[in-house]
């Protein structure tokens, strides 16, 4: 990418951002009266405005998205690699009825908190230790909400592509509580669309469920083959998307 593309890039990625904060509110706002009674209303919301990011996304700075293997559609457990924002987008929009596990700061983000907790978020408080790990366990197994589809990012937090960080044991604690099938998800987003700064690349980013592990495993071995999967997948998906880049050639890794 010249430096003529790559300043056009820029500015097309700042709009993008702008847009996309903006079409947030508006959307939010507009199905509001509805979500404020209704916790479909609110799931409707949040895969239309799913939606308007990924067609505005390759619409305006050429990032196109894919999402392989099959989504599940019954109550089970995701344990997805977590590298921007737009994972939490496509997760989104693969799953019919989906719920997070996320940070409590998140609860006092305009309007992103409130419609988290319309949709039946966990929020957690990462300071209160194993105090916060049973609130976790226990909201994930009670409530209205309970047969969605529960995300947890494996590592607690996001990750650029390519480097190591542990797995939590939170994901290990609440496949062996709720005891359903656990569907590992990997993906290569952080490569187009970074943790940090404004630069959206164009080109095919993946996010991809691989087969379920079945319930019934110990914690230990669990987590063993959670972390073996996502990360041999994860890896594949980041080589797939280098190759999108001519800096691959030279052995370049973003």
């Amino acid at each position: 990418m010249g430096p003529l593309r790559l300043a056009l890039q820029y500015v097309l990625s700042f709009l993008f951002i702008i847009q996309m904060y903006v079409m947030m509110t508006v959307i939010a706002l507009g199905f509001f009266p509805w979500a404020a009674f209704s916790r479909r209303g609110a799931m409707m919301a949040c895969h239309a405005f799913c939606g308007w990011v990924r067609f505005s996304a390759r619409w305006m700075v050429g990032l196109r998205t894919e999402i392989r293997g099959t989504p599940p559609t019954g109550p089970v457990l995701v344990a997805s690699k977590h590298q921007s924002f737009l994972d939490i987008i496509l997760l989104f929009s693969a799953l019919p009825h989906p719920r997070f596990v996320m940070k409590r700061e998140l609860l006092f983000t305009p309007v992103l908190g409130q419609y988290a907790m319309r949709i039946g978020c966990i929020p957690v408080n990462r300071d209160k230790g194993m105090t916060a790990l049973r609130e976790m366990l226990k909201a994930a197994k009670t409530g209205p909400h309970a047969n969605g589809q529960l995300i947890i990012f494996a590592q607690g937090t996001r990750v650029a592509p390519g480097v190591k960080e542990p797995y939590k044991i939170g994901v290990g604690a609440l496949y062996q509580s709720l005891k359903r099938e656990c569907f590992p998800v990997a993906v290569n987003v952080g490569v187009f669309w970074p943790r940090r700064g404004i630069l959206r690349k164009p080109g095919l980013a993946v996010l991809e469920f691989v087969p379920p592990i079945a319930p019934g495993l110990k914690v230990a071995p669990f987590m063993e083959v959670l972390e073996e999967v996502i990360e041999a997948r994860s890896e594949t998906l980041l080589d797939e998307a280098l190759d999108q880049f001519p800096e691959k050639a030279r052995g370049a890794r973003v």
